[in-house]
């Protein structure tokens, strides 16, 4: 009984989360235009892109409620009470510093650059050359001590790109360096790989791994990439430095 009234607590929490989740799926919906006219048609409301993601959102909303009134039920006001506490308690702190959440962390940090930082802005291949350098070490190798020191790592190579990108200074350098960005990441993800060379330097096995996570890593985005690219004729997100070589490769445009 003790653990369920745990697990309900928890729903608070999450149920909170998911239910805010929500309201910003359907907040950027709203920004999607409900009707417009093309080519002298009126479009009606109820073909707009909008619909599918303002029903997704809306049903994330009601499911975090659900879960946080179904959970209220069991524990009563005392468990809210009790779970408010706990988020203001260093029993807070503990469980954030925990193996689970530290993974957690990392999935969050990982996604979150490469989706709404990396990809926008940066060679496709590129940028997922770095994701899944980065993914792939941080888990694959699986341990603990290793994941926090290359979190550490990205972590601020990211903060970097962040403050690059701010100060607008791919604008500045394309005169003089063109696809600055694209050479920036090229030398985070060579200096990322060789920091991960360094922590597993007397570990056999983990170098093992290693290899066989950087193959994969390479391999991918450049195998399934180029099919779309050139066989499917299907341009990249961002078409960058590694697109430019490519292309200039396939209609040898030299």
């Amino acid at each position: 009984m003790l653990e369920t009234e745990k697990l309900r607590k928890a729903d608070i929490f999450s149920g909170t989360i998911i239910s805010l989740f929500g309201l910003w799926v359907v907040g950027q919906a709203l920004k999607m235009p409900m009707k417009d006219s093309w080519g002298g048609v009126q479009n009606v409301w109820f073909v707009s892109p909008a619909l599918f993601p303002l029903f997704v959102g809306g049903i994330i909303i009601l499911l975090g409620i659900a879960l946080v009134v179904n959970a209220l039920k069991i524990v009563g006001v005392s468990g809210l009470k009790d779970t408010l506490g706990w988020l203001k308690s260093p029993e807070l702190m503990h469980f954030l510093k925990s193996e689970a959440m530290i993974r957690f962390h990392a999935i969050v940090v990982l996604l979150f650059s490469f989706v709404f930082l990396n990809v926008p802005r940066i060679d496709f291949f590129l940028c997922s050359v770095l994701f899944l350098c980065a993914f792939i070490t941080m888990f694959y190798l699986d341990d603990p001590s290793l994941l926090v020191r290359m979190l550490g790592m990205y972590l601020a190579g990211t903060v970097g790109f962040i403050v690059w990108f701010l100060l607008g200074i791919p604008e500045v350098m394309e005169v003089t360096l063109p696809y600055s960005s694209d050479w920036l990441t090229l030398v985070f993800t060579l200096c990322y790989c060789l920091y991960v060379s360094h922590l597993i330097r007397y570990r056999p096995r983990l170098q093992k791994k290693y290899k066989t996570g950087l193959i994969v890593a390479i391999v991918a985005p450049f195998t399934i990439g180029s099919i779309f690219k050139y066989f499917l004729l299907v341009p990249m997100p961002t078409e960058g430095l590694i697109v430019a070589i490519m292309d200039a490769v396939r209609y040898w445009d030299f």
